[in-house]
């Protein structure tokens, strides 16, 4: 069922079938379609796609994958872009649907797409990826399949420059704190490392005995244990904290025992959304699901546990409560994490728009 995006050569994904992006002819081209073509078997293919005679801008029709990992390639001619004034949002869309229904006809579990249009046809790959992920979701919500967008490089994936930035940004000054908060708290105890270490009184603290210390004491602490620590032993004031009231602490002792599973099961209760609709929501595949709810000593994976967190729109405080039911913490020293919190007190929960920063970074990506 997930949507997951993957970086490869598009012809070895061994998947029920593969995507050809092609021309109306069904014709041997170049950059992709040239790829499966060679790959498929030249000769074997095109005698195939000959017999079928053609396919309009939008369709959809399949063949056998003969030499290829793949069963079956479904060709599908995308638009060319004139500017996107000439219906090819719409036409690009059509290609993705189309192909999904057709492997939904043939009870495909898996489907490798390319970014349609985006090669030689012109289209904008940032406009072109999302109307792939639109289509893609919005087909997932029905459906249980395993679909793949398929790029070879990252020259061929872009997000909008402005978020990359954003986001890049964002994780510079996370880093800079983490390093201020630790050359402070070394600070704080100098005189008990050079008693340790027997160093002379006047040695500089160097970028190494840093890191050194901040693996030993600091990895693990969250943002808030940080922002306390801190402010106790300096001139800061920690700021006044709001009181729970008597309510929310009778309900935070009441789940402080329950496992991940336990209180996952109850966020999703109180979200008021079907189990389906949460685990579609996570990027998560219904067998996985399963597991869940039927043991409620499962533990998931730190990505998984995320998913869910994200799926029920939580916010920084129940994500933590939640991922560390399963024995894990978010912090500031990793670069995946930094940009989950950069999505979440930002209040935006889309996973598949994460999965495509978190890509761009070169990290995990979320659910699948």
């Amino acid at each position: 069922m997930p949507y997951k995006i993957v970086r490869e050569d598009i012809t070895k994904m061994n998947t029920d079938a593969i995507v050809n992006a092609a021309n109306t002819g069904l014709r041997p081209g170049g950059g992709v379609c040239g790829a499966i073509f060679a790959a498929a078997g030249h000769k074997k293919l095109e005698r195939a796609c000959a017999k079928i005679g053609g396919c309009p801008t939008g369709g959809a029709v399949i063949t056998k994958g003969y030499d290829l990992p793949a069963k079956y390639i479904i060709h599908t001619p995308g638009p060319v872009y004139r500017g996107g004034d000439h219906g090819e949002a719409e036409l690009l869309r059509s290609c993705y649907t189309s192909c999904l229904d057709l492997a939904a006809k043939r009870r495909l579990r898996s489907v490798a797409f390319p970014l349609i249009s985006a090669g030689i046809y012109g289209y904008p790959k940032g406009e072109a990826l999302r109307i792939a992920a639109d289509a893609i979701t919005e087909f997932l919500e029905d459906h249980d399949m395993d679909v793949y967008m398929v790029v070879f490089d990252k020259n061929s994936f872009e997000i909008s420059a402005k978020l990359y930035n954003d986001v890049r940004e964002y994780i510079e000054d996370a880093l800079v704190d983490r390093i201020e908060r630790a050359e402070a708290r070394l600070r704080r105890s100098k005189p008990l490392l050079e008693e340790e270490l027997d160093l002379a009184s006047t040695a500089p603290i160097s970028l190494s005995e840093i890191d050194e210390e901040l693996d030993k004491t600091v990895y693990n602490l969250n943002v808030s244990e940080w922002d306390h620590t801190v402010c106790e032993k300096t001139e800061y004031h920690a700021p006044p904290t709001v009181r729970p009231s008597k309510a929310e602490i009778e309900k935070r002792l009441k789940n402080m025992d329950k496992s991940f599973s336990q209180r996952l099961l109850d966020l999703i209760d109180e979200s008021g959304m079907t189990d389906a609709q949460v685990y579609k929501k996570a990027n998560i595949d219904r067998k996985l699901f399963s597991k869940i709810r039927t043991n409620p000593h499962y533990k998931p994976g730190k990505i998984t546990a995320l998913a869910f967190a994200l799926a029920l729109e939580l916010d920084m405080r129940e994500t933590r409560d939640l991922i560390g039911r399963a024995g894990y913490a978010l912090t500031r020293s990793n670069k995946f994490d930094i940009i989950i919190e950069y999505f979440i007190t930002r209040g935006e929960y889309n996973i598949f728009d994460i999965n495509e920063v978190l890509f761009a970074f070169d990290q995990p990506l979320i659910g699948a």
